[in-house]
């Protein structure tokens, strides 16, 4: 059995790399930080670890990559992504004073993906498909869009069409009822590691509490295994992370972004 260690060890190396930003139009260095712009107007930043910089260095980086994006009319939001076990002295700091504010804090799960390989008994009516046409996918992310408290974004579906022109692995996966959606979510196979994510698990509001999402995670853990990858990742709220837990992940560590808007 793997341990929480070698879980987080698997974590840092494989997936604080190029890997973490499939789609990415863009990626710019900047010390160890990762600048990565996607379609959309959004930036993101990320890195693998900070090199054991002081808190005035961090503070310098976060000025200096905040002033690559705001040269860029077409960024209109910036993630800054933290990790709750990385040595980040005064990163808090450093991104309220330019403008960041920290959204909610979402656990690290990782576990084997045969655990989230199991049979679920759907409500009647309600079936699980993956999705490829463009209707349904703008469907899909407008459902997520709903859920998450956003308002209905053009720029998101046309991200996510955009990906499954090009075919570069991702998938989507949705239950539906009566010709509705009512949950969705991505897997993200990562190429060259063990790992394949799940992503933008969404349920509507009244068919929560179903089993209807953990369906929909065990369609793509299916869905993974047939890949040959072994190992699953999330970041999970506090609603699916017990789903998670009971299926055998376990939390290794936290992550917050801060968020920026122009």
């Amino acid at each position: 059995m793997t341990s929480l260690n070698q879980f987080l060890t698997a974590y840092d190396e494989q997936l604080r790399t190029d890997a973490e930003t499939p789609g990415a139009i863009a990626v710019e260095r900047l010390g160890p930080l990762r600048l990565v712009t996607f379609a959309g107007g959004r930036g993101f930043v990320t890195y693998q670890d900070l090199d054991g910089a002081s808190a005035q260095r961090i503070t310098q980086w976060v000025v200096e990559a905040l002033a690559v994006y705001r040269k860029d009319p077409a960024i209109v939001r910036v993630e800054w992504k933290t990790r709750g076990h990385d040595h980040a002295p005064g990163l808090h700091d450093a991104l309220l004073r330019n403008g960041f504010e920290p959204d909610e804090t979402e656990s690290i799960m990782i576990g084997e993906a045969t655990a989230l390989n199991v049979d679920v008994q759907l409500p009647p009516g309600v079936s699980l498909h993956r999705v490829t046409e463009e209707q349904d996918i703008r469907a899909m992310s407008a459902m997520q869009d709903n859920v998450f408290g956003e308002p209905v974004s053009d720029d998101n579906a046309e991200g996510l069409l955009r990906r499954v022109e090009h075919d570069d692995g991702m998938e989507l996966w949705v239950a539906v009822y009566q010709g509705r959606i009512i949950s969705a979510g991505r897997l993200e196979p990562v190429a060259e590691t063990e790992f394949a994510g799940i992503w933008g698990g969404a349920t509507v509001e009244g068919w929560r509490g179903q089993g209807i999402y953990r369906a929909v995670t065990a369609a793509r853990a299916r869905s993974a295994l047939k890949m040959g990858k072994t190992l699953i990742h999330s970041d999970s709220t506090a609603y699916s992370r017990p789903i998670l837990e009971r299926s055998g992940l376990v939390r290794v560590s936290t992550t917050t972004p801060y968020r920026w808007r122009r």
